[in-house]
């Protein structure tokens, strides 16, 4: 029997190597590959959309858009043109949820700070009240890297369309309050082709372990 193990170990040295070559090989092809869905109005909660294009399911792109971030510097679509971006809607004066969105969004930031095609973008939801100068203070407070991340502040009529027609990411705020909105927690991922990849809690670590996967697997792409 040993005559025979060692006339043919060669053989079974082989035989054993190739075989586990093919289960490894059989697995992952059979192993579902991760994918990110594409979301549209239809697929997001209704309150969180506007009316008018709640129906859509298909084809749903971020507009374009015309803001002032903290340094006074007008910023467009096009500064984010074949980007990854987190975008999500704050005002400085909250205190209750968006110190830990901040906070976690500067983790993000952290997370790709060599990554150039990664950006962040947040909104305010209270234009009239977070300027230029307080939008400049409370970058400076979190640590913001005016190159990888913009907080923008505009017409609130154009805030609003943006954050229920584009991002999806907003409540409606009192009725009789023209434009009114009620930010959440949600951080919205948008891919390089303007579209809605993924919702996150922003006040959730779990979720920001699985918005940095995510914007990783975008980046591989």
């Amino acid at each position: 029997m040993l005559e025979f193990l060692k006339k043919y170990r060669l053989f079974f040295g082989v035989f054993f190597v190739l075989s586990a070559i093919i289960l490894s090989l059989f697995y992952s092809a059979l192993k579902p590959k991760k994918t990110l869905p594409i979301f549209n109005p239809a697929d997001v909660n209704p309150e969180l959309v506007d009316s008018t294009v709640q129906y859509k399911s298909k084809y749903h792109t971020i507009a374009d858009f015309s803001f002032i971030n903290q340094n006074g510097k007008t910023i467009t679509q096009k500064d984010y043109e074949g980007k990854i971006y987190v975008a999500d809607f704050f005002f400085t004066t909250c205190g209750s949820i968006c110190p830990k969105m901040t906070t976690n969004l500067s983790d993000i930031q952290k997370a790709f700070a060599s990554n150039p095609k990664v950006k962040l973008l947040s909104f305010t939801v209270f234009p009239e009240t977070d300027s230029v100068p307080v939008l400049k203070a409370y970058a400076k407070k979190y640590n913001v890297d005016e190159n990888k991340w913009n907080l923008v502040t505009g017409d609130k009529k154009e805030i609003y369309t943006m954050a229920r027609k584009s991002y999806l990411a907003v409540k409606l705020g009192k009725p009789s309050e023209l434009y009114d909105m009620v930010h959440t927690e949600n951080f919205v991922l948008v891919d390089t082709k303007k579209r809605v990849r993924g919702f996150y809690d922003g006040t959730n670590k779990d979720d920001m372990k699985r918005l940095i996967e995510d914007i990783t697997f975008l980046a591989n792409e």
